[in-house]
């Protein structure tokens, strides 16, 4: 599910989003046969990357965390 769209964090899908919501504004029967599909595309996509960027950064800050956590362990069993 994506997270909510208006948000100070999706600037950056931002354009996207609006001109989905300018479609989405054309009314229900422009919507219903599908002239919106390409717009919808455009965020989903742009929102893809989005989670994807998030999901790299932190899968880097938790390696980091586990190095430390690896070598404080390491430190205790050499003093114990």
């Amino acid at each position: 599910m994506h997270p909510h769209l208006h948000t100070k964090d999706n600037t950056a899908c931002e354009e996207v989003m609006t001109i989905l919501d300018e479609c989405h504004a054309r009314g229900f029967l422009w919507k219903s046969v599908g002239m919106c599909n390409d717009a919808k595309t455009q965020v989903n996509l742009c929102l893809r990357a989005q989670r994807l960027e998030r999901t790299r950064k932190n899968r880097e800050a938790a390696k980091v965390k586990n190095q430390e956590m690896r070598a404080k362990w390491a430190e205790i069993d050499a003093n114990s």
